[in-house]
């Protein structure tokens, strides 16, 4: 985990999969998802593939992940 991930600079940054999977390789924070009850802190995302814009959730810290996500698009 080396990438340094700012949870307040994330929506709407860019993300590429280190593995692409059904040619879904780049992404874009399209949510910031705070757990109940709100102001507790940045807790899931929303990406949406943008080849497909199927979209799904995942804990925010999973980006952190440089062996599955690396940041910008490459």
């Amino acid at each position: 985990m080396s990438a340094r991930v700012q949870p307040a600079k994330l929506l709407h940054s860019k993300w590429t999969a280190v593995t692409p999977v059904n040619r879904e390789k780049h992404f874009i924070v399209t949510a910031l998802i705070e757990p109940e009850p709100p102001g507790a802190g940045l807790e899931r995302i929303t990406l949406e593939a943008v080849l497909t814009r199927r979209s799904f959730d995942l804990p925010w810290r999973e980006l952190q992940d440089s062996s599955r996500w690396l940041q910008g698009w490459r």
